[in-house]
């Protein structure tokens, strides 16, 4: 039912067509090119990107959902608008998660994702990589505890001090993302790609990282009590003074 709502949503959004005045500078940098666009098409572009960005703050949650939609299809139809994009949806996560301690994470344990943030994630997650042009995903202080984050790419993220405990991101690309002080309790992590990661000092007590790759990972100071460590790729890995059972 919900899918429906937000492909009706968009749909609408995207026949928009008017004959008002182009909106300039809705999203700082991004500028349009009124050759290679047709005037209606610039229009109707212009005014589906200010009306999802609107919504992103619409208190009523549908609206935020059709909006998420709305800029993952942008991105996709626009391709050179695709980072920028993407900006405005990590902004988005950003300014709606609150980082929170590990003390309240062991004492809150039911506390989950809400239902918008974890959509962001997910097209944050499955991204054309292609479009990123060697650009950054800044998720840093977040609190995404218990996110769905399965098969999602985030290679070369900033993750730093990021609460992903209880998290799913088994067989997800971390690849060269900075995890440093990332609270990754009992997360699973089963056969995700964390080569050359940077966990120091992140706490990964009673995660499952069996079959994961951590080849040349940093862990110093990790903390890796009770965590499953079977079949896992450590070859390279820097282990000093990480934490075992």
């Amino acid at each position: 039912m919900l899918s429906a709502i937000i492909n009706a949503y968009y749909s609408a959004k995207r026949q928009l067509i008017t004959n008002q005045v182009p909106i300039i500078n809705i999203i700082p940098g991004i500028v349009l090119n009124k050759e290679k666009v047709p005037n209606t098409s610039h229009k109707a572009l212009k005014q589906c990107l200010r009306l999802a960005i609107e919504d992103l703050n619409n208190p009523k949650i549908d609206n935020r959902l059709a909006a998420i939609y709305d800029l993952e299809l942008l991105a996709r139809d626009y391709p050179e608008h695709h980072w920028k994009i993407m900006e405005i949806l990590t902004n988005f996560v950003r300014n709606h998660t609150l980082s929170v301690s590990q003390e309240e994470v062991k004492s809150q344990p039911s506390i989950t994702i809400c239902t918008d943030i974890q959509l962001a994630l997910t097209v944050l997650g499955r991204r054309d990589v292609r479009q990123d042009m060697e650009e950054q995903l800044d998720l840093s202080h977040t609190n995404l505890g218990k996110a769905n984050l399965n098969q999602a790419n985030l290679e070369l993220a900033n993750l730093y001090q990021v609460n992903l405990s209880g998290a799913n991101l088994s067989g997800a690309n971390l690849s060269g993302a900075i995890l440093s002080a990332a609270n990754l309790f009992e997360a699973n992590l089963s056969g995700a790609n964390l080569s050359g990661a940077i966990l120091s000092a992140a706490n990964l007590s009673g995660a499952n990282l069996c079959g994961a790759n951590l080849h040349r990972a940093s862990l110093y100071l990790t903390n890796l009590h009770q965590a499953n460590l079977n079949d896992a790729i450590l070859d390279g890995a820097n282990l000093r003074e990480a934490k075992f059972s």
